[in-house]
């Protein structure tokens, strides 16, 4: 397949990222602890590894053929980044969604991009070009730009926020607050590099056990973002536990469905994400992150104006919000480019 098809499936990967949480629009009962819990349950935990047990023979045998020290790393990295899904929401209460998610975003992209490079990942991404390389200086450009874009999106947030008087009080220290989105942006971009270094062996393992490309993949997500998918799914239910109110859960099975797809739509997402790196050859590391970070944010986006976010804003919020989409489609193109110039 060609690198093309590469780059379709991870902006698809992005859209489907950036808008998975529609669902949620639509609910009236669930709190963020009740579809958090569900979606993560069934995107993280029982759509891979059903697919995994169900259509691989003896999957469980070929996890214990791989390389522990090659399941911890991919582990860690999808650890940060549940840890990161929780850090952010700590942060959306003390300095606002605005700026966390420029954090979450600016950060995030920087290090999910340039890290591959510096670091190479397995298989096929072991032959990343060097940061140093006219690839890797061209990605380095694309990267600038993209947080010049999310320092745009961040101030058409605030200024949205102002012109619908919906701006979020804080609470805490905002110092704290700061240092807390930080570390929450750096390591969001450990859903990608969980995928970048584990992929190589389990889909070896797997594919040596009869499985074929696409159940492969999903396997990768299965044994990759395990640790991930504990925090996402147990930080959910002590803040039901906490609050009492587990029996929400058993109120509107609607809404249960409602957010067992918004688990399913990240699943599928990160899966052709995962696909269109390899696609994308050695530099698909960096280059689909990237391309797929970009993406996202415009689903974000496109998802604010559908929903309504964006109704009765005029003036230079809106003017930065299409400034900031115009910088990321320009970066999503130097991104391409990069990708030429590798190979």
């Amino acid at each position: 397949m060609s690198p093309v098809f590469g780059i379709l499936l991870v902006v698809l990967a992005g859209l489907g990222t950036g808008t998975f949480v529609w669902p949620m629009k639509l609910q009236k009962k669930f709190q963020f602890e009740h579809w958090f819990f569900v979606a993560m349950l069934a995107g993280l935990i029982i759509v891979p590894w059903a697919v995994t047990l169900i259509f691989i023979p003896d999957a469980i045998g070929a996890f214990r053929s791989i390389d522990r020290m090659a399941l911890l790393k991919a582990n860690l990295f999808g650890l940060a980044w549940g840890v990161a899904n929780v850090l952010g929401g700590i942060a959306f209460v003390r300095i606002g969604v605005a700026l966390t998610g420029g954090f979450l975003t600016g950060l995030g992209l920087s290090v999910g991009v340039t890290l591959p490079l510096v670091l190479k990942g397995s298989g096929l991404f072991s032959d990343a070009p060097d940061i140093l390389s006219t690839p890797g200086l061209v990605i380095l450009c694309a990267v600038a730009i993209m947080i010049v874009a999310v320092v745009f999106l961040t101030l058409a947030g605030f200024g949205r926020d102002r012109v619908l008087q919906k701006t979020r009080k804080t609470a805490g220290s905002i110092l704290g607050g700061l240092v807390i989105a930080a570390i929450a942006g750096a390591t969001s971009c450990g859903i990608g590099l969980a995928f970048i270094y584990g992929q190589d062996p389990i889909v070896k393992a797997m594919t040596a056990n009869g499985a074929g490309q696409i159940t492969s993949m999903v396997a990768v997500w299965a044994g990759a973002i395990f640790f991930a998918a504990l925090v996402n799914v147990l930080y959910p239910a002590y803040l039901m536990t906490k609050n009492k109110n587990w029996g929400v859960l058993t109120g509107d099975w609607k809404e249960v469905g409602l957010s067992a797809i918004i688990g399913v739509q990240f699943i599928v997402a990160v899966t052709l994400m995962g696909k269109g790196m390899l696609l994308l050859g050695a530099a698909g590391g960096a280059v689909g992150f990237g391309i797929q970070q970009a993406s996202q944010v415009i689903g974000n986006q496109a998802l604010g104006f559908i929903s309504g976010e964006w109704r009765g804003v005029y003036g230079k919020p809106r003017s930065w919000m299409y400034l900031a989409i115009f910088l990321i489609l320009v970066a999503a193109a130097i991104l391409a480019y990069a990708k030429s110039l590798a190979g």
